[in-house]
């Protein structure tokens, strides 16, 4: 198991059920057939900069990361379509990567993935339905702009 991989896994498990101690989370990774020692757990947290809290191990409030996709959307996106399960947004040139990482850190639930080129980015929603609310929104965004 690689060591982004881990962390990966660890993000998700404290996102989604309440870890109170590193023994908790080491058997959780066990069960996905994950081993980390407990050194390795300290170190996991350290750089995931997770805290324990009464309710378990939590991310902390995350550092600025640059402009709001919603900035980045109005000034760069161009087109929106959906394609089956996949909505495609066209960009500027050369900007389809800065708005697809800002998507990124919004965490949309309903985006199982980014995929980003020059000028077009590709959004993996789980079903056609999905993808259509995943356009939907998208374009309230950019009629706010």
């Amino acid at each position: 198991m690689s060591k982004s991989y881990r962390q990966g896994q660890i993000l998700k498990l404290v996102r989604n059920k309440r870890i109170l101690t590193q023994d908790e989370l080491a058997q959780e990774l066990r069960d996905q057939g994950i081993s980390a020692t407990q050194v390795t757990l300290s170190r996991d947290i350290r750089d995931l900069r997770l805290v324990k809290t009464r309710e378990g191990y939590q991310e902390m409030a995350p550092e600025e990361k640059g402009p709001a996709f919603s900035l980045l959307a109005a000034e760069f996106v161009l087109d929106v379509r959906c394609a089956q399960n996949l909505v495609v947004v066209k960009t500027a040139p050369g900007n389809a990567n800065t708005v697809a990482q800002a998507l990124d850190q919004e965490e949309w639930p309903e985006v199982v993935g980014t995929i980003a080129g020059d000028n077009t980015l590709l959004l993996i929603a789980p079903d056609r339905a999905t993808a259509e609310v995943v356009q939907e929104k998208l374009m309230d965004i950019l009629e706010k702009a």
